[in-house]
C-alpha cells in the first residue's frame, strides 16, 4: 500500500513540476524556433490568432488615445481614424502569422549578413540569431499566466504574456510600451 501511495505523489509531483515548468519550455521553444527559423515549432509555442487580436487592440486604443475626444467627435476625424484603424489592422493581421514572422526573421537574417553581424564575422556566415526573451525577468501572476518582461533599448518594459491551454504553455498577448 505504501508503494502505490508514493507512486501517486510521486506522479502528482512530476504533474505540477511540468506545468511548472511549462512556460520555461514555451520560452524555450520560441528561442529555439527564432534561432533555427522554424516558423512551424513557432506555431507550436505562439497562440496568433490571440495575439493578433491582443496587438491590434493595443494598437487601435493607442491611436484612438492620440487622436483625442476632439479629433474622434468631428466627422472627418471619426473617417480618418477608421481608415488608420483598418490600415493598422490588416498590417498587424499580415505580421502576426507565421509567414510574417519568417518574412521578418529572413529580412533581419539578410540585414545581418550584410552589415556582417554574423557568427564568424564573415558575410556568409550565419547571422547572429535573434533571440529577443534571453534576458526576460520570469514572474507567475497565477496558475495559467506567466509573464516574461524583457526591455527595449530605451528601458522601457514589454511584457510577453504566456497563458496555459490545457498542459500547453503559449505566449497570448505582448504588452508593447505604447506611451
Amino acid at each position: 500500500m505504501k508503494k502505490w501511495i508514493a507512486l501517486v505523489v510521486l506522479l502528482l509531483a512530476g504533474f505540477v513540476g511540468y506545468l511548472a515548468a511549462g512556460p520555461y519550455l514555451a520560452i524555450h521553444g520560441i528561442r529555439q524556433a527564432l534561432a533555427e527559423q522554424d516558423t512551424a515549432r513557432l506555431e507550436r509555442h505562439v497562440d496568433f490568432p490571440a495575439l493578433r487580436v491582443n496587438l491590434r487592440a493595443q494598437v487601435e486604443d493607442q491611436l484612438a488615445r492620440r487622436a483625442g475626444p476632439e479629433f474622434q467627435s468631428s466627422l472627418l476625424g471619426s473617417f480618418a481614424l477608421s481608415v488608420a484603424n483598418n490600415l493598422i489592422g490588416s498590417g498587424v493581421d499580415t505580421m502576426v502569422t507565421p509567414l510574417g514572422i519568417g518574412a521578418i526573421l529572413q529580412g533581419r537574417t539578410m540585414w545581418k549578413k550584410a552589415v556582417g553581424d554574423t557568427v564568424g564575422g564573415d558575410t556568409h556566415a550565419p547571422a547572429v540569431p535573434a533571440d529577443p526573451l534571453k534576458n526576460a525577468e520570469h514572474h507567475f501572476e497565477s496558475l495559467s499566466r506567466f509573464t516574461a518582461t524583457i526591455h527595449d533599448e530605451n528601458g522601457r518594459p514589454v511584457v510577453c504574456v504566456f497563458t496555459r491551454q490545457g498542459l500547453r504553455w503559449r505566449l497570448t498577448d505582448i504588452r508593447l510600451p505604447l506611451d
